[in-house]
């Protein structure tokens, strides 16, 4: 393996993957969120840099093809395992999340199954599409998860309905500008629709890797 710079930025990306969950071991919240989302999100960045340096100075590595798709993976399946337990297990988040997690196994194990026809699966535009709006809606979450962390020192204790019912009452000052409930739930809902979105582009990538290797696993006995 030569150390370009792709195969550095993608071997970088690699080890940011665990980085995200040692954030919340050695750091107290709200500063583990945001030492995680800024090291999630310069990791994603990396993953288009990447690619693009490596066309551009045609440094392009069967290294950098084999790794890339796996520091992807880490970072998502990290990434959404830290925020599905600071999230308090919200089903609407564990159900897409586990479409995702299924998938990234799943495809894996027909990669191994094929062997030397796994190229048969070459990543597509649309697998591409699915990872970047995974990123999106991981990062976005993530910043809900640290304002709700906020929102909950500020509101000591109280529910979101009574220390609205306290704002509304002018016994209390809104947390955020958002409004009285604060920013979180917002940014909670905008990542909830994101990784629904990222959801059925995985499963749909899915279904379109399962159809190509169809015709191998009909042959294996």
């Amino acid at each position: 393996m030569k150390w370009t710079i792709p195969n550095t930025l993608t071997v970088m990306r690699l080890l940011a993957a665990p980085g995200v969950a040692v954030m919340f071991l050695y750091f107290h919240r709200p500063w583990a969120d945001w030492l995680a989302l800024t090291l999630f999100i310069s990791a994603a960045i990396t993953d288009y840099f990447d690619g693009y340096l490596a066309r551009l100075w045609k440094q392009e590595s069967k290294f950098g093809t084999m790794l890339d798709p796996i520091a992807d993976k880490a970072m998502v399946v990290i990434a959404i395992m830290v925020i599905t337990g600071y999230s308090g297990m919200n089903p609407w988040l564990i159900l897409p999340s586990t479409v995702i997690l299924f998938r990234e196994v799943f495809v894996s194990g027909l990669r191994e199954f094929l062997g030397a026809k796994a190229g048969l699966l070459k990543v597509t535009k649309l697998a591409k599409w699915k990872t970047t709006a995974q990123m999106v809606a991981i990062a976005v979450l993530f910043l809900g998860t640290g304002l709700e962390h906020l929102e909950g020192i500020a509101r000591r204790g109280l529910t979101p309905d009574q220390y609205a019912d306290l704002v509304s009452q002018g016994l209390a000052d809104p947390i955020r500008s958002c409004g009285p409930r604060g920013c979180s739930s917002y940014a909670t809902m905008v990542g909830l629709t994101l990784i629904w979105i990222a959801a059925i582009l995985t499963f749909w990538t899915g279904w379109d890797y399962f159809r190509k290797a169809l015709p191998f696993l009909k042959e294996a006995k």
